[in-house]
């Protein structure tokens, strides 16, 4: 009856470390799971914060950069497309030499606008293939990357001509304005954010 009794004991113990077993087991997934979400947020706010400084970086492209030898603005203009080439074979203007890089006419494809060739073309450097404008290329504007809570990689952008026309207005006078697209890029560059404005040209102070 003893060496029963001393069973069943043997069992109980046995059941209840199992049990506190589990817990902990629980316990370290639910703050592993707490933590990587944490850490998918603050990835998320760096990508945000950096989508919003390539916006802001466009809007300067296009007013006027603080460095005269960058500055483009002068191909912005709310009356003219002449600064907007056209592409051959791509509405948008390519490569890191090129002075209208990132400048795109509207698609001819409405279901496909050129604001989507923020996605792979524009997650690597590729030289004379690269669509979108690294930030401070046009504006000589710095930003830190790549170390602890910055932005893996500079954000880009895009900068669409698209027609104005208010009620009444003539079509032979010509009016246009800016959709601007920028991709930021979190701690890890596969934390990523697109934003995008309308914007015309005059709107800075």
């Amino acid at each position: 009856m003893k060496n029963l009794q001393n069973g069943i004991a043997l069992v109980i113990v046995l059941v209840w470390l199992m049990a506190v077993s589990l817990l902990a087991l629980t316990a370290v997934q639910i703050g592993l799971q707490d933590q990587k979400a944490a850490r998918s947020y603050r990835d998320r706010e760096i990508a945000f914060q950096a989508a919003e400084a390539g916006l802001l970086d466009a809007e300067l492209d296009i007013e006027g950069s603080p460095d005269p030898h960058l500055s483009r603005s002068d191909l912005f203009a709310r009356n003219s497309k002449a600064g907007f080439p056209n592409a051959v074979g791509d509405p948008c203007q390519v490569g890191n030499t090129n002075l209208h890089q990132g400048l795109c006419r509207q698609s001819a494809d409405a279901s496909h606008p050129s604001w989507l060739q923020l996605g792979p073309s524009a997650q690597a450097d590729t030289g004379d293939s690269d669509v979108a404008v690294s930030y401070g290329r046009f504006t000589g504007r710095a930003m830190q990357t790549g170390a602890g809570a910055l932005p893996a990689r500079l954000p880009r952008y895009l900068i669409e001509l698209l027609p104005y026309r208010q009620a009444g207005q003539s079509a032979e006078q010509p009016d246009y304005f800016y959709r601007i697209s920028a991709i930021g890029f979190g701690a890890d560059s596969a934390s990523q954010v697109v934003l995008q404005t309308f914007y015309r040209k005059g709107n800075l102070p």
